[in-house]
């Protein structure tokens, strides 16, 4: 797998913001069969800097509801990267 089929899409919220300032991680959805040295590998080769850390989630959907008719969104996987002291990642440098 090369990292355009690991790395889905980058998660940005409120929270992930705070990460971003406070503990340089950053957030993303990746595919649910990658493991952690893949997603090394992945935002490494992706975004060119360096990584100290990979911690990964499973996300469980969540069961909606819409009148009688219940559903279930899908399961997905969240990896949150610690970079090494002074790497950024320029994509989130805007949002």
């Amino acid at each position: 797998m090369n990292y355009y089929d690991v790395i889905i899409r980058p998660l940005v919220t409120e929270k992930t913001n705070l990460q971003k300032e406070m503990h340089n991680q950053v957030s993303f959805e990746v595919d649910r069969r990658a493991n952690r040295i893949e997603i090394k590998r992945a935002v490494e080769e992706g975004f060119k800097v360096r990584v100290a850390s990979v911690r990964t989630l499973q996300m469980l959907g969540k069961t909606t509801q819409r009148g009688r008719i219940q559903g279930k969104r899908r399961d997905w996987k969240k990896a949150i990267v610690r970079l090494m002291p002074g790497e950024r990642i320029e994509f989130f440098e805007g949002a």
